[in-house]
C-alpha cells in the first residue's frame, strides 16, 4: 500500500454490498471490530463503522462517500437509553 493513500484506502473492502441491505450483527466496524451500524459506500468499495467511529470519521468520508446508510437509531431500540449517552 502506498503510504500516501492514508486510512481511507487501507480499510476499503473488496466487494460492495447493496446499500439497502440491513446491517446485521455479523457486520463489524472496520476500525475496532464492534458491531457496525453505518455503511459508507465509496466509489471503490465500502467501509463499515460502529456509531462511535462513524461520528469520528464523518468529516473525512462525507466528501467522498456516494451513500451513507446510517442505522444508529437501532442502538436505542436494541440497547436502551444508555446507548445514546456517549453521543
Amino acid at each position: 500500500m502506498d503510504p500516501g493513500d492514508g486510512w481511507l484506502y487501507g480499510d476499503v473492502r473488496g466487494t460492495t454490498i447493496d446499500s439497502t441491505t440491513p446491517l446485521t450483527a455479523a457486520d463489524r466496524c472496520d476500525r475496532c471490530g464492534a458491531q457496525a451500524y453505518v455503511r459508507v459506500v465509496l466509489p471503490v468499495g465500502e467501509l463499515l463503522f460502529c456509531a462511535h467511529h462513524a461520528r469520528e470519521h464523518a468529516p473525512k468520508f462525507a466528501a467522498v462517500a456516494t451513500h451513507v446508510q446510517d442505522e444508529t437509531d437501532r442502538l436505542l431500540a436494541e440497547h436502551g437509553a444508555g446507548a445514546g449517552a456517549a453521543r
